[in-house]
């Protein structure tokens, strides 16, 4: 995977100024390609590296499921960035992930930006090429959608 990620880096960012026809077709196809061939709980390097943004609903529903007030929740996992204003966790791995099974212990009421990602169908792909940049780096999903998308591209 490390092989190869400066290169689709770099297609990524021709395809925001060069988006050929039927760009949303072809994500859309290799999206669920990449699903049936990847299983999330044989990495779990999201939840390993990378921290979700926590949105108030998140921050309640979460902290009501632990029996908590959101401002205990917030004291003790979160922090505010301050560039942003977004809730970020304050480690890395996530402190819900369980590292034996790779599985979330708050998988049912996990943040929404969880649920999403690697969002790879949440918006126009042009407008979150900057979102498949980043996640190409951690996410092997992503990687191999943006592989496929490379390849025939490239063919």
């Amino acid at each position: 995977m490390q092989r190869n990620r400066r290169k689709y880096r770099y297609f990524l960012t021709r395809l925001e100024t060069q988006k050929p026809k039927g760009l949303a077709a072809m994500v859309k196809k290799a999206d669920k390609e990449v699903w049936a061939e990847t299983d999330c709980l044989a990495c779990a390097n999201c939840c390993k590296t990378m921290t979700p943004t926590f949105t108030t609903a998140d921050i309640k529903r979460i902290s009501a499921h632990l029996k908590m007030t959101p401002d205990d929740f917030r004291d003790k996992w979160l922090y505010k960035e301050r560039s942003t204003g977004d809730w970020m966790n304050r480690k890395q791995p996530c402190q819900f992930l369980d590292k034996k099974t790779n599985k979330c212990s708050i998988y049912a009421v996990r943040p929404a930006d969880c649920a999403g990602f690697p969002h790879h169908t949440k918006k126009d792909f042009t407008e979150w090429v900057h979102v498949y940049k980043q996640n190409v780096e951690y996410c092997p999903a992503t990687y191999r959608l943006v592989e496929k998308m490379y390849n025939q591209l490239s063919a």
